[in-house]
């Protein structure tokens, strides 16, 4: 049964910029009020602005999602706003390339900071307010890659392998609660994602995805609000073609791993 999102909370990280950005946008339009959550403050002080030309209504959050406190305060402040939250999505996450055994210690508990501890420190407080009026949805913005290990991409594809894991267990074991929980698989989305890969590491031989094979955010963040009137499904891709591929490298990783040869070969040149 289709759900009225109008007037249900959603509290957004990373929503600075990219699929975050975009998909409060998104929200807003479908009615929900939305609390911003990210470092930039300035960024989301802008979106705020645009939210509420469209008639919507929004609060800028300042949030380091590796900091657990900072995570709880922005549910209690979604709360304080807004009298409840209906949905929290952990979105903020980056990469960095390297190959596996050759990325520091410091570099890999670092990413696992934001990408995996940042969702969970997310959605632990949101969840206590959810669990409590029996009524909510979790969204966590893992990948398409969550599904294989990537070469040279194997700490961020680690953190998203994680993600999806969780997502799938938590889905599960909330079963009956009212609490939903989906996962989110994007493909390579015109965002800062690159940039940010060039920044930590240098360069983004292996993490560019061409040009003609990346989606747009709003596309995404358009897939995101169509599964929360939906209150699913458990797993949300944006892109119908690359859940078959992926879904086909899980069944035969014998292809999974010549499909990843060749790309590696092209990358190499």
């Amino acid at each position: 049964m289709p759900i009225d999102l109008h007037g249900l909370p959603i509290a957004i990280t990373g929503a600075s910029s990219g699929i975050g950005a975009a998909t409060a946008l998104a929200c807003a339009r479908a009615g929900m009020p939305v609390a911003l959550a990210a470092r930039r403050m300035d960024r989301l002080e802008d979106l705020v602005r645009d939210i509420t030309a469209l008639g919507g209504r929004a609060v800028a959050v300042a949030c380091d999602v590796t900091n657990p406190e900072d995570c709880a305060a922005l549910v209690d402040r979604t709360v304080a706003e807004f009298g409840s939250i209906y949905s929290v999505f952990a979105n903020a996450g980056y990469g960095i390339e390297g190959r596996a055994h050759e990325i520091t210690d410091k570099d890999w508990r670092a990413i696992f900071e934001t990408n995996f501890y940042g969702t969970l420190w997310t959605i632990r407080p949101a969840l206590k307010h959810m669990l409590a009026s029996k009524r909510g949805h979790v969204l966590i913005c893992t990948s398409c890659v969550a599904k294989s290990g990537v070469p040279y991409l194997a700490a961020y594809t680690a953190t998203k392998a994680a993600q999806d894991h969780v997502g799938r267990a938590m889905r599960l074991e909330l079963e009956g609660t009212g609490v939903h929980v989906s996962t989110v698989h994007p493909i390579g989305t015109v965002t800062e994602f690159s940039q940010v890969v060039r920044e930590k590491s240098g360069n983004t031989r292996f993490a560019e995805t061409p040009k003609g094979l990346k989606q747009t955010a709003e596309h995404v963040a358009s897939t995101i609000v169509r599964g929360l009137a939906r209150g699913g499904p458990g797993e949300i891709w944006p892109s119908l073609a690359a859940r078959l591929v992926f879904g086909a490298g899980t069944t035969f990783p014998g292809l999974a791993d010549f499909i990843l040869r060749r790309h590696l070969a092209k990358k190499r040149g």
